[in-house]
């Protein structure tokens, strides 16, 4: 198997309100990358499209747009967990010799139907994420005594960091009180605990071993650990203070890049809701069961430092590119304000559908 590294990446700035069409967003990093790298047309053997979107032909129609004649072209749409499925289609794309490069783009409008997963009747009027995302907290909070104050300590840190953050959808601080007593949603979980959808694209160049040594700092796909559960909510629904495919996932991944949680220096989590984000910290092996909670303030550690989806926004197959591409921005130590000093190993943590799929990335420098 060949080694993979991205050579390039680009994120737009993320919004509620865009007068572009979907196609105009998804070209919009890409350009970026094409214009700002040393890599011409031909150099790109693979467009993969990550959206929710019902618009057909989409890969072949931005790889048109672009100007490019690939290979390979198509969409991927798995829910939330779209960017990452799209990466790893890439990824293996390249490893096993078919291509020598790759283009992956996710995008997402903000009136996406992929917000809500009408299959599921096991769910029955309580469809919406946010649903879910109380029953997780309600059962962490029974079992292992997590506060709403810890889970809003997360939605203070991620908008903190989300206001170094030029591209981010959310660019003011929250202060703790202003979470707690923020509109209840679904009890315990309130406005500010929640992730928004939103408007937004992102893209990386992802590259075989030999064109990567060419290039300055590249970054290398070191694990990838995939699992998909289910679909129905029923079928996780035995223990919901865990999510069992990032446990699956992460020991995939860990083994594959042959290294320990403590390796880690910086790390993108999936915390479309607050108590998600404590849960990762847990099925990740970064803090032991039931202390997610106290995990936050941890300093060992740097966590969602864009600003996570919760003060990021949350464009849903653009979501895991985006969230990738800032592990890629940090090892290539451009991140600008929100620059983690030093940091040479980098993971990525992407959900669907009330954790019943989890993509684990493993990201590293020379």
């Amino acid at each position: 198997m060949r080694e993979v590294a991205i050579a390039a990446y680009a994120t737009t700035k993320f919004s509620r309100k865009s007068d572009r069409s979907l196609f105009e967003l998804a070209c919009e990093p890409c350009s970026n990358i094409l214009r700002r790298h040393d890599i011409t047309k031909e150099d790109i053997d693979a467009v993969i499209f990550s959206s929710c979107s019902f618009e057909q032909y989409s890969s072949s129609i931005i790889s048109d747009m672009l100007g490019l004649s690939p290979k390979i072209s198509h969409r991927t749409d798995n829910l939330c967990n779209s960017g990452t499925s799209a990466i790893v289609s890439a990824f293996s794309y390249i490893s096993c010799g078919l291509c020598e490069s790759a283009l992956v783009v996710g995008a997402e409008m903000i009136n996406t139907t992929g917000h809500r997963l009408t299959w599921d009747v096991s769910r029955g009027e309580y469809g919406l994420p946010v649903h879910w995302a109380a029953l997780f907290a309600k059962a962490h909070m029974r079992k292992y005594g997590t506060t709403e104050e810890q889970m809003a300590n997360i939605s203070v840190r991620n908008h903190l960091n989300a206001a170094k953050n030029p591209d981010a959808l959310f660019t003011k601080p929250v202060a703790i009180d202003e979470v707690l007593n923020s509109r209840k949603i679904v009890p315990p979980i309130k406005l500010l605990d929640c992730s928004s959808i939103c408007n937004g694209s992102s893209a990386i160049l992802l590259v075989s071993g030999e064109k990567a040594r060419k290039i300055d700092n590249p970054i290398w796909i070191r694990g990838i650990g995939q699992r998909t559960n289910c679909a129905s909510f029923s079928k996780i629904a035995g223990d919901l203070t865990s999510i069992i495919a990032t446990r699956q996932a992460a020991a995939d991944a860990y083994r594959m890049a042959a290294i320990e949680p403590s390796s880690l220096d910086v790390s993108e989590l999936h915390d479309a809701f607050t108590i998600l984000e404590i849960l990762s910290y847990e099925d990740l092996n970064f803090a032991n069961k039931g202390e997610g909670g106290k995990f936050v303030n941890n300093a060992t550690m740097s966590v969602n430092p864009r600003g996570g989806i919760l003060g990021c926004g949350h464009p849903i197959g653009a979501t895991g590119v985006a969230q990738t591409a800032e592990i890629a921005m940090q090892l290539d130590g451009k991140a600008g304000l929100r620059q983690v000093k030093g940091c040479k190993t980098g993971l990525v943590q992407n959900l669907a559908a009330a954790g019943t799929s989890a993509t684990i990335l493993i990201l590293g420098t020379d």
